[in-house]
């Protein structure tokens, strides 16, 4: 018998199992594809990992970085682009944007740290509180006006920021479009604001050698090292339980492993609904599993060319955004939210050419505000495809006819693949009744669940996704704290 079973070998899987494993545990990760990854398959740009994974030394099992603190393009049909790189913007509303990011940046830094914790208990009961003290202090310590104004932001949309404190449209909309890629939600939505608040606190985005999967695969290797058991290609069908408690999983193949913990790094709704089932859980608290939104709206875009496009003379070593106005990310909002597709999309695109020369010769887009579960899904893939061609076409003049293979993947592609419940980054929408203590649901916001056991460790519980492993660096944490 194992002393920990963890399922799923994404980001979050593979850093609960180091760390578990560099405490002593013996410990075996599932992974139902071939191979580890999870959803940095579908990721072309990635965040440092957590600072606590330096324990993994990810460089010495193989990471590379071919470009880190990518600039970012704001993408114009004229050419008229805007050049951003953290609080530097170009354009004649430099200023501004640079005293609104220094300004949301501080705010995002402040709240880092509770990424690094267990969300505090109403209750009081198990908190941490010395690293509450200390953060409540360092909040504090900031003054009385910006205490002040990021209790009022908390709760904003982003779209009124963009408006209150920029006028240039282009650098409007790209907030807008940082605040919502990859949420359920556009820029006029309640709470879009802490949004773009979780991304700042990540830090710059970078391109590894080999794409954002060389992390996972980099992190594999460094938990094989550490001794962990790594099966793959072999799904997990169900969790095992004996005497009202999980025991270990059966795997589709049918063989059954034991173990005294069960992870579960996977999205909650699978694992309650589908390997655990309702028999074995209170009626009430399956309702509450049942209704945790998880509604992806960002497609992948894939195109394989024959040569590299031009962008009107765009820095094509940088994040594209395809953004233009905050209008235009709500107008490409509007029709997903009921299942159709946006007639104009908005995208983050990149050409891991422009900073890999070993890198394959594709075009990578997230496309956001993708239809989350349409009633025919070829149509709308079908649909959603050329209405991206043709926004492609209008920034990139003759990209069209450098196109060898076009694959898109909508949100229900992604969550056939596995992993992910509803397609959606995250797992479990990251709103503010689906944040902190109340991450998946109010039971399983410290990463244990009612089932005695078995444990989450995935995106759906706190802090959420974006590939740092916070989630399951945390869990494991827990678990260690609940096990001892």
């Amino acid at each position: 018998m194992t002393d920990v079973i963890i399922i799923g070998g994404g980001i979050n899987g593979l850093a609960c199992a180091f760390r578990l494993a560099k405490d002593g545990r013996k410990v075996t990760l599932v992974e139902g594809a071939t191979e580890t990854g999870g959803a940095a398959r579908w990721a072309h740009l990635a965040p440092r990992p957590d600072a606590r994974l330096a324990a993994m030394d990810l460089e010495r099992h193989g990471l590379e970085w071919a470009a880190t603190d990518i600039p970012t393009t704001v993408l114009s049909e004229t050419g008229a682009h805007r050049s951003v790189q953290g609080a530097r913007a170009d354009g004649p509303d430099a200023a501004a944007w640079a005293a609104l990011w220094n300004r949301l940046k501080s705010h995002a830094d402040s709240l880092a740290p509770f990424n690094a914790m267990t969300p505090p208990r109403l209750s009081g009961k198990g908190n941490e509180w010395g690293a509450l003290a200390k953060l409540g202090l360092n909040l504090r310590r900031r003054g009385t006006v910006p205490f002040r104004d990021l209790l009022r932001l908390i709760l904003t949309n982003a779209a009124d920021v963009a408006e209150d404190d920029l006028t240039d449209p282009q650098l409007q909309g790209l907030l807008a479009f940082d605040a919502t890629l990859g949420a359920f939600a556009g820029p006029r939505s309640p709470n879009t604001l802490i949004l773009l608040l979780n991304r700042l606190a990540l830090g710059p985005l970078g391109y590894p050698r080999g794409g954002p999967a060389a992390v996972v695969a980099a992190m594999a290797r460094a938990v094989r090292a550490a001794g962990v058991t790594v099966r793959a290609g072999d799904p997990v069908a169900k969790v095992w339980t004996a005497n009202h408690r999980a025991a270990g999983v059966v795997l589709a193949s049918g063989e059954t492993l034991a173990a005294q913990h069960v992870v579960s790094a996977i999205g909650p709704r699978s694992t309650f609904l589908n390997l655990v089932g309702p028999r074995l859980l209170d009626a009430g608290f399956v309702t509450r599993a049942r209704h945790i939104r998880a509604r992806g709206t960002t497609a992948r875009l894939a195109l394989q060319l024959s040569d590299m496009p031009a962008f009107r003379g765009a820095d094509t070593a940088s994040r594209m955004v395809v953004a233009p106005t905050v209008d235009a990310v709500e107008n490409a909002w509007n029709p997903a939210k009921y299942n159709d597709v946006p007639a104009d999309p908005v995208m983050e695109i990149v050409l891991p050419r422009a900073f890999d020369p070993a890198a394959p010769l594709v075009l990578s887009a997230l496309v956001q505000s993708a239809p989350p579960a349409p009633a025919n899904p070829d149509a709308a893939r079908a649909a959603l495809l050329a209405n991206c061609l043709r926004v492609l076409e209008a920034h990139a003049p003759g990209v069209t006819a450098l196109i060898q293979k076009a694959e898109l993947a909508l949100p229900t592609d992604i969550a056939a693949a596995g992993g992910l419940d509803g397609g959606c980054w995250h797992q479990a929408e990251q709103s503010v009744e689906q944040m902190l203590f109340l991450r998946p649901t109010p039971e399983t916001a410290h990463y244990a669940s009612p089932l005695p056991g078995l444990w989450l460790a995935g995106a759906g519980s706190h802090p959420g996704g974006w590939l740092t492993g916070s989630a399951g660096w945390n869990a494991a944490g827990a678990i260690l704290k609940g096990a001892a």
